[in-house]
Order: C-alpha cells, then structure tokens, then sequence
C-alpha cells in the first residue's frame, strides 16, 4: 500500500513538474511578445491638438457621424420619457412597457451582427447611410403605430438599423483619426450626443404636452425622422479612410498596401476577437453593466411619474440636468484618457473601472431621496460618471482590436452586452417593477450589477499592453510580408505559410509562435514528438481551429480568418488520420459522396470520379465492392481519392501510415510518389521517420508546440536527437 501510495504521490509529483514548467514556459512565451512602449500605437510621441487630428482626417466624417449619433440618443431618451404616454395609450402596465422598450434592445444585435460584418468588408458611408435612413423612416412610423404589438414591431425595425452607430461608427472614426486624439474625438462624439440625450426629453415632453391630448407623444417620434433622413443623405458621400492606417503609420512609418483580403469569417472572427485579454474582461464587465443600465432609463421615468407626479415635459426638465455636468467634464476626460494613453495604457483604462465603482453604491442612494432636488442631484453625478466612463472605451477597445476586425469586434462586444445583461435585465427588472416597485427594482439591479462591471473592467486594464504588443507584432510580420512579396518573383511565393502563431486548447497552449513555409510543388513531412502539435497545425491552417495570433496565407493571399469552405474553395484540402471512409457504402458512392459539391454539374462530377479511378486503378477494379470489405490499405486509398477529387493545391496528410502494414504502406507511397510527380504540393505528417524521408523534400520537426529544426528530409537524418524522439514517439500532436 505505502509503494502504491509513494508511486502515486511521484506520479502527481511529476505531473505538477510538467504543469508548471508548461506554465512558466507560456508566460515566459508571452513576456518575449512584449514590445518597447514607443512602438505601441499612440504610446509616446508628441501630444496632437484635437484640431489637428480633425484636419488629418477631414471634418466632413466627424461631424456627420457625431450628429447621426446625437440623433441617435435623441430618439432613445425619447423612447424613456415618453414611456408612461405611450403605455396609457395603448393601455398596457408599466412593466410591460418597460420590457418592451428595453428589450427590444435586442434588435440592436440583430442589426449589429449583419451591419458589423458589413462594415468590415465595403465601404462604410453608404452603410451608414442605408442604416440611417431606416432608423429615421421606422422612428417615424414608431409614432403611427395604433397598438402596442404594432409599436414593438416599429422597435425592431429602428433597433436593427440603429446598430450602425455602435458597430460602423467607432471602426470609421478609429480609422479616420490619429490614435493620439482619439479619446478626444470619442469624448466629443459621445458627448455630444450624451448632451442632445439630456436635452431630448425636454424636447419630446415639450412636444407631448404642446401637441396635447392622449396622443401627443406621437409627434416627438414624427418629427425628429426628418433630421436624422437628412444627415444620412450626406453619410453616402463619406470618404472611406484606408483601414488601421494610424496604427501602421505609428509603428511601421508608413500605410500597408489596401488590397483585397480574403472576407472574414464570423465564427473566425469571434474566436480571434476572444482571445484578446484586454476584450474578454470587458466583455464579461458590459454583459454586468448592460444587466443594470438598459433597463434604468425606463424605470426612471415611471419612478419620475408615480413619485413625484411629474408629466412628460416635466420629466424631460427633471432628466435634463444629468447633461449639465458631461458638458464640463467630457472634455476633460477625452484629453486626460489620450495623455494617460501616451504614457501608460493600462492606467488609461484603469480610468473607466475607477470612474464606474462608485455607481453600484450613487443609483441607489439617487433613488432614496426624499425629494426632487436631491434625486436631480444625484442623477446629474451619476450620469457624469457613467457619460466619462463609456466615452474612453471606444478609443481602448479599438486600439486592440485587428484593424480588419473593427466591426466585427464591436458587434462581439455589443452582443454580450445587449442579450447577456441588456435583455436578461430588463426582463427581471420588468418583473421586480411590477412586484416592487421601481426604486426596490433599481435597486437591486445596480447595486448587484455595478460592481461586477467595474472589477472586470479594471482587471482587463491589466492586459491592454500585451494586446497593443500583439498588434505591432501583427503588423510588422504583415509589413515585412509585403516586402518579401514585392521583391520576390511571384512564382517562387511559398504555397502556404506559418507565421507567429499561438494557439491553446482552454488553458493548455500547443502552438507557440510557431512558423513554417512549404514551397510550391514540393512535399513537406511535418514531424515532432507525441504532443507536438503537427495535427493541431494543420487545423490551423485548414481553418478547422482560430490562432490566438498569428497569420495563415495561402499562395501569400492572408486566409487566417477564411472559413474551412472558403479554404476548400481555393484549394487547400486535409485528409485527417483514422477511419476515413463510409464502411456501408460502395466505393463508388463513397466518391459520389466526396463530389456533393459538384453534384449540379454531373459531367464534371464524373470526370473528377473517372480521374481518381485512373490514379487508383485497385478502386477502379471494384467500384461496387462495399468499402468495409476492404483491406485497411485500400481504405486509406479510398479516402485519399475522395480528397484528390478536388483536385487541391495543396493537399495535406494527416498519418498516412497509422496502423497499416508495411506492404500496404508501400502501396500507399507509390501513389503519393505519383502525385508527387505530378507537382502535386503536400504536407504530411507522419509518425515513421523511414516514410517521412522517403516521400519528403524538406522536413519540419516540432517539438511542444515550437519549430526545433527545418530544413532537407536527409539532414534530420543526421540529427541522432530528433531522429530518436520521431522514432519513440507515438501518434499526437
């Protein structure tokens, strides 16, 4: 029992060893990723005035944005004050239209998944305007609507469109303005509108209250269409700035050429946006926050109504002041986040956490108050809070964001917000409204909420120097890229290529900046102990798995953010290891099943089955056979034609002699000898080092994730070390 007990306790000894070696290596990895601050956008450097920054990037994009966005809070702080009008005309309770006009923020994801990925890929200025000029027609509609079911609807159209402000503006200014003015240009667009947000319910109440009579609100949502239709007019005249030109000028000296990208792929991009430290924290604190804010405008101005008996105009002049303080203060806090951002951009978003701590405990206290004055006072310190905080994250999330991510990244972080707390909050805040009342609701709901918010976003200030590092990394691989690329003959640009990639299972890191290149029509064995990571590359590079950083190309066209299919499409195709073929099915049809893809044009799909018949003329003997009754060699033969039926570019193998014996591996490489011959460019990862020499030019061997040798087959050979650990280790990787 004691030796049984000693071997485990050296058993978990040694895995602990292992753990935190693994552990102290990756952190070590990450600290080797760090840059000098001079080299990370907007860090150092001479100050830049505001007016400065506009003239670099034109006044025309500012100011349109600036005012479609102020449009955009008029109508919002609209929708709250009006809130109690519209319920008693359409006769239904005060939760209920709280639930409808908080949750129907969720079609603000609906709008801004589509208009993100939009933003990324074509010009902005007609999105915006499309968008724009739909948000105005919907608002105005908003007011025709004779029913409740009918006004909800009226929501979801406007939401959708009105997106783009939270997802196509911030990706344009980012890219417009210099990083140096941009908490100033954000602090000035947020401002502004947060500003026309304090003066609106002025405005709408006026209107209810002039217009007179039950219906009254209804004009407020008329009127204020026609502005906001005319600025979107002007948004399609916008010039589009060249994407991340800032970022590259500041690290690189010089713009990196704008030509066409592969389109990125959502489920790629998602991956890549939460693998950013900096971005993941925030997520977690907006989806908190979101919980307690998107429902408080609401619940506010039935709290105003049943309190204090205020009507519509009276509640606008009570919620008016909550502007008074932003506009001394939001100037202040864009130029002190951009000259805290030059010296140390961690504290600069260690700024917005300390400005939101104080929130969880002031909404509360707000709502206690025994009369108007002090409820106005508080609101004002409230929203001055909140109005400095949410004005610096823009310019901190974008500067981590990958330039061609920008959309994209704020539709990531608005959908966690909006359906992780915007919703879910309403709904419960709904529910405690009508149970107990909106000070007991609001309550409960900030003081829980708040505090998780501010911890994440200070726990996220932490990282936002290593994100910064990662995208100087980014683009000074693209920069010299794009050298190599200009000063070598296109011919001998490689077929694929590795580099600076990071990847990790969870919390368990396989690929640490990892980097290769396989020539055109030449065979590469990929090679490395059980472990090693040579099966996760080759997710990477099909797309089947999103680096943490890093970049793919293919035939030098950037494929890292390309879909499997998209991959497929352009000729990049894998054939994984193991059990290959459908065990039921005919040799034939386990071919008709590989050429689905072609299936609309049935002589091309016959002509790529007659081929592959010729390069395997054993299949070609037994096309009825059932592919079970095959020998594990013809298998594998099989599935290696189901592949060659697309005829890729670049065709990778994944274990091609796993489990088979000896005469059917040497089956297999006359058919690879043949391909070879054909110019047919490979990977292959093989666990026989005999068989990796006898079909390979040049080998690459991995070991933990890193590159340890690259070079020719014949040359690993010689190397008694690596020969030995591809001799003793096993499938992995």
């Amino acid at each position: 029992m004691d030796n049984e007990r000693s071997q485990g306790e050296a058993i978990d000894d040694l895995a602990s060893t292992v753990l935190e070696g693994e552990a102290a290596r990756r952190d070590a990895q990450k600290a080797e990723v760090l840059f000098p601050d001079d080299l990370l956008p907007g860090v150092g450097g001479e100050e830049m005035t505001l007016k400065e920054g506009l003239l670099k990037g034109g006044y025309r994009t500012f100011l349109v944005l600036l005012a479609l966005n102020s449009l955009d809070e008029l109508e919002s702080s609209s929708l709250a004050i009006l809130g109690p009008d519209i319920g008693e005309s359409f006769g239904v309770s005060d939760g209920a239209m709280t639930a409808i006009t908080t949750a129907s923020l969720f079609f603000l994801v609906l709008g801004a998944g589509p208009l993100g990925w939009l933003a990324d890929r074509f010009r902005r200025g007609p999105i915006v305007g499309i968008a724009s000029g739909a948000f105005a027609a919907f608002t105005a509609l908003s007011g025709a609507a004779v029913n409740a079911l009918m006004f909800f609807f009226m929501r979801f159209f406007s939401g959708v469109s009105k997106s783009n402000t939270i997802t196509v503006h911030p990706s344009m200014l980012a890219d417009a303005y210099p990083v140096q003015t941009r908490g100033r240009m954000f602090a000035t667009n947020a401002g502004a509108g947060l500003v026309f947000g304090s003066v609106s319910p002025i405005l709408a109440g006026g209107i209810a209250v002039w217009m007179g009579g039950d219906d009254g609100w209804r004009w407020a949502f008329y009127l204020l269409g026609l502005p906001t239709a005319a600025f979107a007019f002007f948004a399609f005249f916008l010039r589009e700035p060249p994407r991340g030109q800032w970022e590259q000028k500041h690290v690189l000296g010089a713009g990196l050429q704008q030509d066409d990208k592969m389109p990125i792929s959502v489920e790629a991009a998602f991956a890549r946006i939460w693998n950013i430290d900096t971005i993941r924290n925030l997520t977690i604190a907006f989806a908190a926050m979101g919980f307690a804010l998107f429902p408080a405008g609401s619940i506010g101005s039935f709290f105003l109504e049943e309190k204090f008996d205020l009507n519509a105009l009276e509640r606008g002049l009570a919620a008016a002041p909550a502007g008074i303080g932003l506009l001394a203060v939001l100037p202040l806090v864009g130029r002190r986040f951009d000259a805290t951002y030059r010296k140390d951009p961690d504290r600069a978003l260690r700024i917005i956490g300390i400005l939101l701590m104080p929130i969880g405990v002031l909404v509360p206290i707000q709502y206690a108050m025994p009369n108007l004055a002090l409820f106005i006072l508080f609101a004002a310190i409230n929203s001055t809070l909140l109005g400095g905080a949410f004005s610096m994250v823009q310019p901190a999330i974008q500067a981590v964001f990958p330039y061609r991510l920008r959309g994209m990244g704020a539709t990531f972080l608005t959908f966690f917000m909006v359906m992780g707390g915007g919703v879910g909050g309403s709904i419960i805040a709904g529910f405690l409204q009508n149970e107990l009342g909106e000070q007991t609701a609001i309550t409960i709901i900030t003081a829980s909420a708040m505090p998780v918010g501010a911890y994440f976003v200070l726990r996220g200030a932490g990282r936002l120097r290593r994100d910064l590092s990662l995208i100087v990394g980014e683009l000074q691989e693209e920069q010299a890229e794009e050298r190599r690329r200009a000063e070598t003959d296109p011919d001998d640009i490689p077929a694929i290529q590795m580099a600076q990639v990071d990847f990790s299972y969870g919390q368990v890191q396989v690929l640490f900046d990892l980097g290769f290149e396989v020539r055109k029509q030449e065979t590469l064995a990929l090679l490395g102990t059980n472990g090693a990571g040579k099966s996760t590359a080759l997710k990477v590079i099909t797309g089947l798995v999103t680096p943490e950083r890093g970049v793919v190309r293919l035939h030098g066209q950037t494929i890292t953010f390309a879909t499997p299919e998209q991959r497929a499409i352009m000729g990049l195709h894998l054939l994984p290891g193991g059990e290959g073929v459908w065990i039921d099915l005919s040799v034939r049809d386990n071919l008709l099943m590989g050429a689905y893809a072609y299936r609309k044009d049935p002589d091309d799909r016959d002509r790529r089955i007659e081929k592959v018949f010729e390069m395997f003329p054993d299949l070609a003997a037994r096309p009825k056979e059932l592919a079970g009754n095959l020998s594990g060699g013809q298998q594998q033969m099989l599935a290696l034609a189901r592949v060659m039926l697309h005829e890729p570019e670049v065709l990778m193998i994944d274990e091609l002699s796993l489990g088979l014996a000896p005469v059917v591996v040497q089956s297999l490489l006359e058919s690879i000898e043949q391909l070879k011959a054909q110019g047919q460019t490979m990977i292959i990862v093989e666990q026989s080092l005999n068989v990796a020499l006898a079909i390979a030019d040049r080998a690459v061997f991995l070991e933990k994730g890193q590159v340890r040798f690259e070079g020719p087959a014949r040359e690993l050979a010689e190397r008694d070390d690596l020969a030995r650990a591809v001799f003793l280790g096993t499938e992995g990787g």
